[in-house]
Parts: structure tokens; sequence; C-alpha cells
């Protein structure tokens, strides 16, 4: 079997290290509101996911070929090309090979007219590719124990027409009970993973395997009847992980880790990478009889980093409008070892949402671990309060432990009616420890900083979370005589001084008070002009997408 190509990603390294060198800032500037240190995500594993063709043999399938065959003869290293336009009806189980090296590459006849390595494709890129069809209640791709080494570039994978319904048309995984039979280094590369308009098609890819990634590819069309659909799905890995890249839409969670019980502590979702991704869900969802919940959930995940991504349309519906939640589940009670732990969000775009982060400690009344360690810096979160949604940026409830909360900007939207916040605090009994709130900036909320009972500033900081540091941040509107001394209330979003508030630019003028007003001597708020914000995305969307 050939070595595992991983490596701990040097610029997952230095993400975190600018971060932490901003923390680290703020604590030193507020060493007396802080007995303990915070501590920091651990960095999670990736790995390299670079396109090199295989130089062994070629295997052609042409259209009415057997896939399956192609797929038992062949060696490491070999190549099957399918005819571009051809339709396979699967199943089709990816084998365990023992002979040869490198990879299988699977891959269209018209691979030349596809985009070129590391860029996305899209729905109309279609006619250049082979079909891989699932049957009805079936897969179009299943693993083995082992399964390893397979690479599917320039291929589309949808249900067979007229289906009534596709619980999940990729599944790499077989409820594995230990790290040792899971399925590896599986890669789907530019490829069009799709349902059916209208129809119910559960889930595009269940990726539950190490080394598992999707990229430059796109994923849409995922939606059932009362019931939860996500485009991508894991629950029972070791992980790594990686989605790069993408296009992502479904109804109910974009993309979701949890939500069942993994079958060992060895088999929490682990070491996963998500850059550059573009989640969508469509406005036309609303009313609809399709759950919809959010962008992206954490229900058991640990070492995280979630960097670069637009994040678009999340109203409230079947929940209450967060768009990225953070809460452990030990969903069917047989997982006590869940837990939502080392987690990075940073450098990512929040557009039209009904809310924006939820963090919850610990599940109830289902024993799991702690929320530990997050990190949630440098992000442009546009708070809307869509379809009623109560318009937080953030929400904490449930306990847990070494939360950072800076540089963000927050730009709050919300209907004068809805119960607006720039962070809404429940966590009494026990408190949040170690948390920071730093260097972000936040237009008018009803009740900016604010704690159940408790009221807005410091009683709410008091009550809700222990060795905390509250510093340089911006709260437009708010009353500077219920908050820590060290922070700035203007009166208004003129006071700001945006570059152009009413354009949709929110950088600060160069005459802006809070130029270089932060902890670490750059400017409050989010830094919309870094390399991981401006360019790191290209989204390719729907017709019914406005960006201002």
């Amino acid at each position: 079997m050939p070595p595992a190509t991983s490596r701990l990603s040097c610029n997952v390294k230095r993400i975190l290290t600018r971060a932490c060198v901003t923390v680290a800032a703020a604590f030193a500037a507020h060493a007396a509101a802080a007995a303990t240190a915070i501590t920091l995500p651990a960095a999670p594993q990736t790995f390299d996911t670079t396109y090199a063709a295989p130089t062994g043999a070629t295997i052609k399938v042409a259209a009415g070929g057997d896939l399956q065959a192609a797929l038992n003869d062949a060696h490491l290293g070999d190549t099957i090309v399918l005819e571009a336009g051809a339709t396979f009806t699967g199943p089709f189980h990816l084998p365990n090979k023992t002979t040869g090296s490198g990879w299988i590459y699977v891959v269209s006849s018209n691979l030349a007219s596809l985009p070129a390595p590391g860029q996305r494709v899209a729905p109309k890129d279609a006619a250049n590719m082979p079909k891989l069809v699932s049957l009805a209640y079936n897969n179009s791709i299943t693993t083995i124990a082992d399964s390893h080494h397979i690479r599917f570039v320039g291929i589309e994978f949808l249900p067979v027409a007229g289906a009534v319904e596709v619980y999940q048309l990729i599944s790499i995984g077989n409820a594995d009970a230990s790290t040792a039979t899971l399925p590896h280094h599986i890669v789907f590369d530019r490829c069009y993973v799709h349902g059916t308009p209208g129809a119910n098609d559960r889930r595009g890819i269940e990726m539950d395997g190490a080394f598992v990634a999707i990229i430059d590819s796109y994923i849409s069309d995922f939606q059932e009847s009362n019931t939860d659909a996500q485009g991508l799905w894991a629950y029972n890995t070791s992980g790594p992980l990686q989605i790069r890249d993408n296009y992502i839409e479904a109804a109910t969670e974009n993309v979701m880790f949890g939500g069942a019980d993994s079958r060992a502590a060895s088999l929490v979702p682990s070491d996963i990478e998500i850059s550059n991704n573009y989640f969508f869900k469509p406005l036309t969802l609303i009313g609809t009889h399709y759950p919809t919940k959010n962008l992206l959930e954490f229900k058991s995940a640990q070492r995280v980093l979630v960097t670069g991504n637009t994040f678009q349309n999340n109203p409230a519906g079947a929940q209450n409008g967060f768009t990225i939640l953070l809460t452990p589940r030990n969903q069917n009670g047989g997982a006590p070892w869940s837990i939502t732990s080392d987690i990075a969000i940073m450098n990512n775009t929040i557009i039209n949402v009904g809310s924006g982060f939820n963090l919850s400690g610990h599940d109830y009344p289902n024993k799991s671990g702690l929320t530990a360690r997050v990190l949630i810096r440098n992000n442009l979160v546009g708070i809307t309060g869509l379809n009623g949604a109560d318009g937080r940026a953030f929400e904490v409830t449930n306990s847990g432990s070494d939360y950072t909360i800076d540089h963000n900007t927050i730009v709050n939207t919300s209907p004068a009616s809805t119960a607006s916040d720039t962070m809404f605090a429940e966590s009494p009994n026990p408190k949040v420890s170690n948390f920071a709130f730093t260097n972000n900036l936040a237009t008018p909320s009803k009740y900016g900083f604010y704690g159940n009972n408790n009221g807005q500033g410091s009683p709410a900081l008091t009550a809700n979370f222990s060795n905390w540091v509250f510093a340089k941040n911006v709260l437009v509107g708010a009353q500077a005589s219920s908050y820590p001394a060290g922070n700035f209330f203007p009166a208004s979003v003129a006071a700001v001084n945006f570059v152009s508030y009413s354009g949709a630019n929110f950088a600060l003028a160069g005459s802006s008070p809070y130029k270089s007003a932060g902890t670490d001597g750059t400017d409050i708020g989010a830094d919309l002009s870094s390399a991981a914000m401006l360019g790191a995305v290209s989204p390719n969307p729907p017709g019914n997408v406005v960006v201002k």
C-alpha cells in the first residue's frame, strides 16, 4: 500500500500563529482582567491533494461498458477513462487494491475540455462529463473495507431519472467500528454531484473515510420532505478530511459533522480543512416542506479550520436561523465522546443570514464532551434577521472553555422588531471559562452584548464568563456606562467612518477614529483587505444570487 501523503499544512500553522499573536496582545494589554491565558485551537492535520496524473495503463470504458469490471481489473497507477456523455448505472463498489503504486484515476474522456486543476466546475461543464447514476433508494458509489487511493476527476453523479428518492449518492465508509478498516485516500476533483430539483434526495456525499477530499466541485439540489438533507456529511471517521473550493447547496445543513453516534471514540471526525468554498441556500426554500436549518454544523468534530469561505442566505425555518453551529451532540446516547473542540473559523464572509454563530458547551441530557478552544477571527458577518430570525451575531450557552472572538466586523440590519444582539449569553452554571471578546466592530443591535436576565455589558460578562477580556471593541449605539472601560461607543454608523457603508465597503476610511486602535495596533474589525478574504472565493452562483 502506498504511504499516506499527510503533512501539517504550513498555511494552517501560519493562520493560527497570526491569530495567536493578536490574541496575546489583547491579554498583554488587559492582564488584570484575565487570570488565565486562553488556549487557542490546535491546528488540523491536512494533506496534499494536488492533481498529478498517473503513469500506468489506460483502461477505456465506452458507453454501455462495464465500469465495475474496469475498477476490479485496474492496478494502482492506472487511469480509467469514461466516455463523456455516457451513463453508467451504479452502485459501483470501490476495491481494495494491493498491486501497483500511486492512485487509480477515474476521469472523463473530455477532461481537457473541463476547467484546469485548481478551478471549480459548474453545471455547464456536465456536457463534458460521463454520468454515474444511482438507482432509487441506492448509491452510485460505495466502499468496502480499506477501499483506497481512487480519484474521480470530471464526473457527474446524479440520481436515475424519475427516482422517487435517493438516500445518498456517494457512500464513503461502512459504519466501521475502528480506524483499521476505514476507506482512505479517496478524492472527488472537479465533479458535479447533484440531486433532482423538487425530488427527495437526502445527501450528496458521506465522507466517512480517512484522507477524503472534495475539491473544485459543485454540489447542489439535496432536499427531502420533512427530513434533514445535506450536501456533505461525516459522522464516523478519524479524518483527515478536506473540503476545498466547492459550491455547496442543500436544504437543511449544507455541511454537517455528527448527527449520528460514531462507533468509537477514535472515530470522532477530526483534522478537517474547509477552505475557499461557497455555501449557499436558495431563498426559494422559504415556506416549502423542506426543512431549512443552517449552512455549517458541528455536532461532533475536532481540530478544524474554516477559512476563506463565503456563506450566503440562511433563513429561520426548522431552526432559528443561526448560520454556523458548534453544538456537541451525543445524538442517540451511545457516543459520550462526541465533542466540538479546537475549531478556528477565520477570514470568512457571511451574507444575508438570520443569525451568525451558535456555540453550546455540552449536550443535555445525553452526556458529551465540552466545547473548548474556539477561535472566531477576522470574519465579515452580515446579519439580516432573515425570515424572522432573532438577528444575533453570536449566541453562547451551556458552558464551554477558551472562546476567542476577535477582529470581526458585524453589520446587523435586522428589522427593529427582532430581538437582535451582538452577543447573547446564557451560561451561568457553570460559566464559560476563559473568554476574550476583542477588537470587534458591530453596528447597532437592539440589546448589544446581552446576558439573559443580566442586562448588557459588564453584568452579562460577569454572570456568564470567568477569566474574561473585553477590550477595544466598537459597539455602535451601546451605552458606555454599562460596559468595561477601554471600548468605544459611537452614536451612529456615520461616526465609524466606513469607506462606504451604503456601498457595502465596510473597511475603515483613513479618517476613522478606529484605525490602528486595536490591541495589536491594527484597525478594529476585520481586515477586509487580507489575502485570505480577497480573491479566495470565486463563486459560481445560481441566477437568483445578488451580491452587493
